[in-house]
């Protein structure tokens, strides 16, 4: 088992979850652990769990490390996994984001699999809440 984190910037990283030796996704949660979905370790494609067939959301490439999010057209770039495990965000005409960890690096096909099922999510989710406390909290 290999543990994930969320980098949380002039603070202690955040433990999201872990990925099994066997590439199954988990989040940490009070008492059962959620599978989130898993990777395929020998050609990098992500699956998301989920009723009837799991969903492909995305691979990595197993030489590079570069990740990529399945869309319509072309596949998105979102970012990159490094051989110690951190994995960086795509920012457009900028350097790449750090966000987030896996404990101990075995093989991009894990730390993809980190990325794109729970570090990613919980940034949108991060970015939701912001943008909702800058509204005030007032919807309509």
């Amino acid at each position: 088992m290999y543990k994930v984190y969320l980098a949380i910037p002039r603070a202690f990283d955040k433990l999201l979850g872990h990925v099994n030796e066997d590439g199954k996704v988990y989040l940490s949660k009070v008492g059962f652990d959620e599978h989130l979905g898993e990777v395929d370790l020998s050609s990098g494609k992500v699956y998301a769990a989920r009723l009837g067939p799991d969903k492909e959301i995305g691979h990595v490439d197993l030489k590079s490390g570069k990740v990529y999010l399945r869309r319509l057209g072309p596949d998105e770039y979102v970012g990159k996994v490094d051989k110690h495990g951190r994995m960086h965000q795509h920012v457009p005409m900028a350097s790449d984001k750090y966000i987030g960890k896996v404990d101990r690096f075995v093989s991009y096909a894990y730390s993809a699999g980190a990325m794109l099922l729970l570090v990613l999510p919980a940034l949108g989710s991060k970015s939701q809440s912001a943008e909702s406390d800058q509204d005030g909290g007032v919807s309509g």
